[in-house]
């Protein structure tokens, strides 16, 4: 009985999947312990506070609460003003855009001035969260004092007290009749 003796071997199939599989392992691994031992800023945060400035040419206002700095979107924080295309009516029961009232009074405030701004955030669509001010006038207390804005936010008892003021005062908003600009939001 003669066995049948093989002299050359086929060559064994390619394992495709091995050099994707180490490569994989070895990118976690070098991932992990990259991240070992740094501080968390390093990897793109944004630092916690920061300071944003524009010039006078560089500043639009977007709407009542919102300024555009050169490339940069920011949010007055603290505040919260009705929105363009918002219905509200005067003393005498006119009706008026007052989104629009309120953009023109920040734009008022800011009266082609630099802005200077301490940026502590982010809102949900990602623009900054800070308070500005132009050439000493501070724009967030600014527009709540003149009645075109509200104080927004659980820890802002500065503001309630210049909204307490203009309201007394029947300044801005106060004047007439207007919804909250957040139960308006709500309803469109």
């Amino acid at each position: 009985m003669f066995r049948r003796r093989r002299i050359f071997r086929p060559a064994p199939t390619p394992r495709r999947w091995r050099a994707p599989f180490v490569a994989l392992i070895a990118a976690l691994i070098v991932g992990a312990l990259s991240g070992i031992g740094l501080p968390p800023d390093l990897m793109g945060s944004a630092p916690r506070e920061q300071d944003w400035s524009a010039l006078a040419a560089e500043v639009r206002v977007v709407d009542g609460d919102t300024l555009r700095l050169g490339d940069r979107t920011l949010r007055l924080s603290g505040i919260d003003a009705p929105e363009r295309g918002q219905t509200c009516s005067d003393g005498q029961g006119n009706a008026f855009d007052c989104g629009a009232a309120a953009a023109e009074a920040l734009s008022r405030l800011v009266n082609g001035r630099s802005v200077l701004c301490r940026v502590h955030g982010r809102d949900r669509y990602g623009r900054g969260l800070g308070r500005c001010s132009a050439a000493g006038v501070e724009l967030n207390a600014g527009l709540v004092g003149a009645g075109w804005a509200l104080a927004y936010g659980e820890d802002e008892t500065a503001m309630l007290l210049v909204e307490a003021t203009a309201r007394l005062s029947g300044r801005g908003l106060w004047a007439g009749d207007f919804t909250r600009p957040d139960a308006w939001r709500r309803r469109n």
